[in-house]
């Protein structure tokens, strides 16, 4: 029984993704994911690009957050992306494959980036979501944690952060924490989130 659930909620979701319009979008335009929407919704309300910035993506495959931003900063700029998995080339996108959860390539690449500043730190990681939440929120609060740890080594002094989270317990508690090391801050639901998706977004400004 648990099986034919787990796979009926697998196709209900299939089905409803490959009907999604912003799915649909992503294909016709040859956009990477459909996120790429969802970070130029952000982008639209709070100007987060400009020309020439450098900027760090997180949690990047399959591309979707870094080819906007590349197209944003034009070619005195920069995007360097980071994900476990694999990426297709992106034009201009330096790619790094490294497991952010593990303590010593995170150090490793901290050290790496040590001579860089970055004028955005985004993240867009989130662990595989199994629907139970008592499991899934300690995981992703604890990839926001390591967002929010690479940010403080790596961003500059007006950077910019913009993380993915999701409402959940330990949530308050990680926002309260980065509102001690920024001087703005806020929560965006963009309209490209799916209606029920407990997703938002943490945009925070030194």
């Amino acid at each position: 029984m648990i099986i034919k659930n787990k796979s009926n909620s697998s196709k209900r979701w299939l089905s409803e993704h490959f009907k999604d319009k912003y799915v649909k979008a992503a294909k016709i335009n040859n956009i990477r994911s459909r996120s790429w929407f969802k970070l130029e919704e952000i982008d639209k309300i709070n100007k987060i690009f400009k020309s020439g910035m450098n900027i760090i993506d997180l949690g990047a495959a399959p591309g979707g957050w870094s080819q906007y931003a590349i197209n944003k900063i034009g070619n005195t700029g920069s995007v360097i992306a980071c994900d476990i998995l694999p990426m297709e080339k992106i034009s201009r996108v330096k790619f790094l494959q490294v497991d952010l959860l593990n303590p010593n390539r995170l150090s490793f690449i901290l050290d790496h980036l040590s001579n860089s500043i970055f004028d955005v730190v985004m993240s867009d990681m989130a662990p595989n979501i199994t629907g139970c939440w008592s499991i899934d929120m300690p995981r992703i609060i604890e990839i926001c944690k390591i967002a929010f740890k690479i940010s403080k080594y790596l961003l500059s002094k007006h950077g910019i952060f913009l993380v993915k989270s999701f409402q959940g317990e330990g949530f308050n508690e990680f926002f309260t924490e980065i509102k001690r090391s920024f001087s703005t801050i806020k929560i965006c639901k963009p309209k490209t989130s799916r209606s029920r998706s407990r997703e938002i977004f943490i945009l925070a400004t030194r």
